[in-house]
This record gives C-alpha cells, structure tokens and sequence, in this order.
C-alpha cells in the first residue's frame, strides 16, 4: 500500500507524503498530515500532553521566508503550507500557564493592564470592570479582533495571549424595529429578514421560526386595503423584530455596524429634551412616517430620552442599514421607507463638544430626506404598494 496521495496546489498535482513528523524537544512522532489546522493541534496535544490546548503552536523552520528561524503557523496561512512541510515544530509553555495579561480599552479610550484567568467568562470580566468604572454590565460590550465576544465563553475560548487587547465598548439598546405593509389591494407576501453576523433576533412578533442562528427569518402574510395585516399563523399585526449583537466579523465600512457605529459633532444634532418631541415629530413626518407610526416612534422612545438633559440624534442612511439588515420582500415593493434613529444623552457640561451638532439642530428637517435616502411623496401614494420600517438605538456611554 502506497503512503503518499495527491494534493492539489492551483493546477499542478504534487505527490507528497501522507504523513509528516511532530517534534517537540528530544521526541519526534510521525503522524499523519492533517488539512485542518485545528485536527493538527489536536494531533499535537494527543502526543505531547503535557502541553496545554491553549499554548500549543506549530512552527517552522523549513521555508525560505523563515530564514532559518522557527517561526509561527497561523491558522489563516495553514492551507497554504502544509503541503509543503515534512516536520513540525510543537512548542508551548508546559508551566503553570493558566493566566493571562491583557490591555482593557475601557470606553473613555483609557487602557488599563490586567492579569486574569484563562478560564474567566467574557461576562465576569465585563461585569467585574464595569462595578469598578460605576457603571451597568448590561451597558458594556466586549470586543475583540473586532468582534464582540460572548459572554459565556472563557478568555480561553477566543485564544488570547499575553498583551492582546480587549475593547469594552458603549452596547447599543437596539429595539422595536416595525415594519409596516401597505398594497392598494389584498395581496399575499412573503417578507424575508436577513442579519449581518453582528446581529441576532432576540424577540420577534409575530413568532416565526428563525434560520442560520437567528439571523434570518420569513413571514407569509396577507395584506389588506384598510392598512392592516394577516399573519397565516396569527391574528392580524404589524412585524416587530429587535436585534441583539453577538461575535462576528468587521462589516464594510458603508454598511451599519452595531459595533462601530456611534454620534458625533459632524454628523448629528443635539437638541433640548423639552424640544425634543416637537423636533422628531417634525423630522419623521419630512421622511414619510404617518400619524400613527410617528407617534409610535416617539411614545416608544420617550421615556429613555427623557432621562437626559440634552439628546444627540441621527438618521441612519437607509442604504447602510439595508445592508445590515436586507429585507427581501415578494412582490416586490413600489417604495421601501426605513427609518432608524440612533440617540444618546449628552450633559449639560457636554454641550462644549457639540457646537456644530448644536447648529445643525436649527436647520430644516428636510435635511435628513437626503440623508437616510427617501422619497416621502411615493412613501405617502396609496396606489403604490409601499413598506415602512422604523426603530431606534440608543448608546448608553
């Protein structure tokens, strides 16, 4: 029986062996040459055990880009290079390697060293940090490798290593997305609801079963001329959906991101709270919402907007957000509306930062049409088969 087989490497097929050899100090064992990187870990960790899963690393030392040092094998370049080793370098600490220094970014852009367990959950190093700055663990967000981590993982889990940086950033409050359905006449439809990895559905009314961890689902209702909506499985409703961020990976730049996205001087306005219902009301009327669904906005919001002294405010463009969150919709619409406001509360002691957000609150409304990208007149045409979708989020620091 041959021990060699065929790897294919672009369009040329080279023999190489099945097997290749693991060496750590004065011990070699030959193994079998695994595709996966993580299969070869495990493979490590079998014969050499007295390493620990977490510290073990594969290096080289046989290419010409090493220039004779043993370097590295990462994950990402791992199916680029196996095929062209035949021994493997094991290394890893075999000491007392149970913890780790790491740099907290806290929210005020302050980093703070700290020497924690591998085995701490993501949601005891939130919670322990946030008692320390005074503030909710409910309202911070761990990041890393620009993804936000799980709280019921370990520091382990993600593969941290000594002087790795974790962000505990603002968590965005994302609720109450609605999304209403409007035809000249009663038609079936077919509403399909897709997530960027950042986002998962928490609570979505009316409940459907939703797809690819929670970020995907479809509704089958049937539309009816006086506005209102049949779901086949429930009474009549409107669709509710609200998002929460789990871990994944950075989006483009030109899409919304719960992560990254935030409010600053240039691109928002800062309004008194007592003004601040007079102002959206106005503002939400120039995108298109009707009566109800404007005062559904505010009523929702208000509470939460009247727990500051000032509110910084901005209309997400809908071409951004439909990215994050693509509805695809059958048959197809005349006009889609999407309306998302992003908000936080600024102190009076603020103000100093938000000068021009300050200016551009007196400005008219209309401004914003251009800015999230709709077209009001068609979003009010009754002949028209239109949607309209509205919701909000508020960052907490």
């Amino acid at each position: 029986m041959s021990l060699s087989s065929i790897w294919w490497r672009g369009t040329e097929a080279k023999q190489i062996s099945q097997f290749l050899v693991l060496r750590h100090g004065q011990t070699r064992v030959m193994v079998k040459r695994q595709s996966s990187y993580n299969l070869m870990l495990d493979t490590a960790c079998v014969h050499f055990p007295s390493i620990p899963r977490h510290v073990v690393t594969l290096q080289t030392n046989e290419l010409d880009v090493c220039e004779g040092h043993f370097v590295d094998i990462t994950a990402e370049i791992w199916d680029d290079v196996i095929a062209l080793l035949n021994v493997l370098q094991v290394a890893g600490s075999t000491g007392n390697d149970d913890k780790v220094t790491i740099k907290l970014v806290l929210p005020s852009g302050e980093i703070r060293t700290a020497k924690i367990s591998r085995e701490m959950r993501v949601d005891k190093l939130v919670t322990d940090t946030s008692q320390i700055l005074g503030l909710c663990p409910t309202d911070i967000m761990a990041v890393w490798g620009g993804a936000i981590m799980r709280g019921d993982w370990s520091i382990k889990s993600y593969n941290i290593k000594d002087g790795d940086s974790i962000n505990l950033q603002a968590a965005l409050r994302i609720a109450k997305p609605v999304i209403y359905l409007y035809s000249p006449s009663d038609i079936e439809v077919s509403v399909k609801l897709s997530l960027i990895p950042e986002w998962t559905l928490s609570v979505i009314y009316p409940f459907v079963t939703t797809e690819d961890h929670g970020q995907r689902l479809e509704w089958n209702v049937r539309t009816h001329q006086d506005g209102t909506l049949t779901e086949h499985n429930s009474a009549e409703t409107n669709l509710e959906t609200f998002p929460q961020s789990p871990a994944s990976k950075p989006q483009p730049v030109d899409t919304f991101n719960p992560i990254s996205n935030s409010l600053d001087d240039t691109d928002s306005v800062v309004i008194p709270v007592d003004k601040i219902t007079i102002y959206l009301d106005k503002s939400l009327k120039a995108l298109g919402l009707h009566t109800e669904a404007r005062t559904s906005f505010i009523t929702y919001w208000l509470p939460s907007i009247l727990k500051h002294e000032y509110i910084a405010l901005r209309f997400v463009p809908q071409a951004a957000y439909s990215r994050a969150a693509s509805l695809d919709i059958s048959p197809q619409p005349d006009v889609v509306t999407r309306v998302i406001m992003l908000f936080k509360g600024v102190g009076k002691e603020q103000l100093t930062n938000w000068a021009n957000a300050q200016m551009q609150a007196e400005k008219d409304v209309a401004w914003w049409v251009d800015v999230v990208g709709v077209d009001p007149a068609r979003a009010r045409d009754t002949t028209l088969f239109r949607v309209l979708e509205w919701g909000g989020m508020e960052v907490l620091i």
